[in-house]
């Protein structure tokens, strides 16, 4: 059994270490199980030294933004789990933001927005945080963070920082390096234009206003939870067979947006699970369509 709070209490204060913590109270579902340990450093360099001490003790663990595009299984995370919703810092250079892996992408751009820079609208109504987005290159409305993103700080394995520049990012839809290199997104600098504040915020509430009429933000989702495969929309597929609506116990396809699945109440992601399979094997029987999930699935199987 691992002292969790013994290898982190020389550098983190008692309250930013929570034993046997429910991930149901981290996820935008509103699901998942404990986690042996959830951790809350609210610096770089306690992020380092956390990474160092779980990799020397050779402790799992799973880096958590805002908890959008996630999924946790019912049986919870083993190991520790480190939130980075505590990094917070909006640097502005210029045409640039430095912008901290936990800040959330609608702060992130609100931010851009007061500095008269243009270009992160589109992620003005994203869920979750600026690290996260930047992991699965988020977007919507003919934007994504591949657009904006001209470098990321990380941090390996063995606390060591290393900055990527765009040409490393490997970015692609719903892809980055940070998905094959396994590093932590500490920090990410976007490149924007000049613009004028009022045209920005117009657009923002534009965006929003759509987002607000299709899709179903009063319940608790993981936004999308399909890729969308070339040529298909996988709300019009999903329609089409009959399932808007459908529901497996608490989790249901939402009525608004048949693209959404939400927890209608108190889901399990047993539930959520079985109706994601349901959903892949009537679309696939109906249009020969293999879905692939855009949503993060982890923990204790």
């Amino acid at each position: 059994m691992v002292a969790y709070t013994e290898l982190f209490s020389s550098f983190l204060r008692r309250n930013q270490i929570k034993l046997n913590e429910p991930m149901s109270r981290h996820t935008t579902f509103g699901i998942g199980g404990a986690a042996d340990c959830f951790v809350m450093p609210e610096t770089i360099e306690e992020l380092q030294k956390v990474i160092v001490e779980v990799t020397k003790a050779n402790v799992p663990f799973f880096i958590l933004g805002g908890g959008a595009n996630l999924l946790v299984r019912d049986k919870g995370i083993r190991g520790v789990v480190i939130y980075t919703g505590r990094l917070q810092s909006i640097i502005h250079e210029g045409n640039r933001l430095r912008v901290a892996a936990g800040v959330s992408t609608t702060k992130a751009a609100k931010a851009a927005m007061e500095h008269g820079l243009s270009g992160m609208e589109f992620a003005a109504g994203i869920p979750g945080t600026i690290g996260g987005a930047a992991y699965m290159n988020a977007g919507a409305y003919n934007g994504e963070m591949a657009d904006i993103v001209v470098s990321v700080l990380s941090c390996n394995r063995n606390g060591q920082l290393s900055v990527y520049n765009k040409s490393k990012l490997h970015y692609d839809y719903r892809h980055s390096l940070f998905m094959e290199n396994g590093e932590i997104i500490v920090e990410i600098t976007v490149e924007l234009a000049p613009g004028n504040i009022h045209d920005i915020e117009v657009m923002m509430e534009e965006f929003n206003r759509r987002r607000c009429m299709k899709q179903p933000l009063e319940k608790k989702s993981a936004g999308s939870t399909f890729k969308r495969p070339a040529g298909y929309f996988v709300g019009q597929m999903i329609e089409e067979m009959g399932l808007k609506g459908f529901a497996v116990g608490d989790a249901k396809v939402s009525m608004k947006h048949a693209g959404f699945l939400i927890n209608d109440g108190h889901a399990s992601c047993t539930d959520m699970m079985n109706l994601i399979f349901e959903i892949k094997r009537r679309v696939f029987d109906g249009y020969g369509v293999e879905l692939m999930t855009e949503v993060q699935i982890v923990g204790e199987e």
